[in-house]
């Protein structure tokens, strides 16, 4: 399935049917009197989270939806029916925005949230409704409203817990798919990775799911590379992992350009927890080896986890701190309960 994280939409709700003039007409019943009815109700647009899904690959084939029309009332006061709603099913981590692309209308988060975008419009009154002791014969119905149109942007942003950062080639996913049973596509040159992944790891009876996404090099917030478009899919993690090759020339330069990528980038990325890792260490000899990790100590100003994804060496150290990480974030975002048994009756 090909990825896709953002797509155009047109949508518009069903008009209310009309609501239906008539009279009552049967043999031997004078005067009958008014009897048409109401109109249905237009069907209404609506955003529903699903599970199963991961982009949005479906809204490249089809961008217009438009709900069914309210039927028309009846003489004989029948009700005409309500027209059919018409959902959007979308990944968890979508967001809907409006035509301008940076109004945000909803944050779908979680399965089974939904949204209303457009609502139908209302059916129109049967001339039966309008009946009174000073207009018993009424001769006008209501028109049913009109439905909503709209033109909206879909944007998804993956959720997970962890997100993995880097410049190209520096074994992010080598260590998802070392971490996971993520199969990411995997090879010596730039730019393997045209699209986020996740992967699923689990530590010490513990799972959480990992991003990774395309790599950043200098000047990605400026549109350079593929850009830092995918950025926004590690904006909802708890704790980014970043990974600085052992085969880079220089790691300290490799560590500032990706952090000064994603400090241009904004949206508070910058301040969530860091873990380092200098990645690729079996290439390297001890001496070498305690060189670069010292470099890396002294520009990061954290411990460093001395990773190979090749030969496993660091991976549970990681998922250890990545699960550590998380489950603190976790705990703070849980609110205290008070415990009120023992306060006094003075003080309720």
């Amino acid at each position: 399935m090909k990825f896709l994280d953002s797509a155009r939409v047109f949508i518009k709700s069903g008009n209310g049917g009309a609501g239906c003039v008539s009279f009552h007409r049967e043999k031997y019943v004078a005067l009958g009197g008014p009897d048409g009815g109401n109109g249905g109700k237009g069907g209404s647009v609506w955003a529903e989270v699903v599970n199963g899904l991961n982009t949005l690959i479906d809204y490249r084939y089809q961008q217009h939806f438009k709900a069914k029309t309210g039927i028309h009332g009846m003489g004989r006061n029948r009700y005409g029916a309500n027209g059919d709603d018409i959902v959007l099913k979308v990944p968890e981590g979508t967001q809907v925005y409006e035509e301008d692309n940076e109004t945000l209308i909803a944050d779908l988060t979680s399965i089974g949230q939904r949204f209303l975008l457009a609502k139908g419009g209302n059916g129109g009154f049967g001339n039966a409704h309008f009946k009174s002791s000073t207009n018993q014969a009424p001769r006008h119905a209501n028109p049913g409203q009109p439905g909503i149109e709209r033109t909206i942007w879909l944007r998804l942003k993956l959720i997970a817990d962890a997100g993995l950062l880097g410049l190209p080639n520096a074994g992010k996913s080598t260590f998802l798919a070392s971490s996971s049973a993520a199969k990411p596509k995997i090879a010596d040159y730039p730019f393997t990775t045209l699209h986020p992944n996740l992967g699923v790891a689990r530590i010490d009876s513990r799972e959480f799911v990992i991003a990774d996404i395309p790599g950043l090099i200098e000047g990605a917030h400026l549109g350079t590379g593929i850009g830092d478009k995918f950025l926004g899919h590690v904006e909802r993690t708890r704790v980014l992992l970043h990974l600085i090759s052992a085969t880079e020339e220089n790691v300290t330069q490799a560590y500032q350009t990706v952090r000064k990528e994603v400090k241009a980038y904004g949206q508070g990325l910058a301040e969530k927890p860091e873990l380092v890792a200098l990645s690729k260490c079996d290439v390297l000899s001890d001496k070498e080896r305690t060189r670069l990790v010292n470099e890396l100590t002294r520009e990061s100003g954290k411990p460093v986890i001395e990773l190979s994804s090749v030969s496993h060496e660091g991976v549970d150290v990681a998922l250890r701190q990545l699960s550590a990480e998380i489950l603190v974030s976790k705990r703070a975002e849980e609110k205290p309960v008070e415990d009120n048994r023992w306060q006094s009756v003075v003080d309720r």
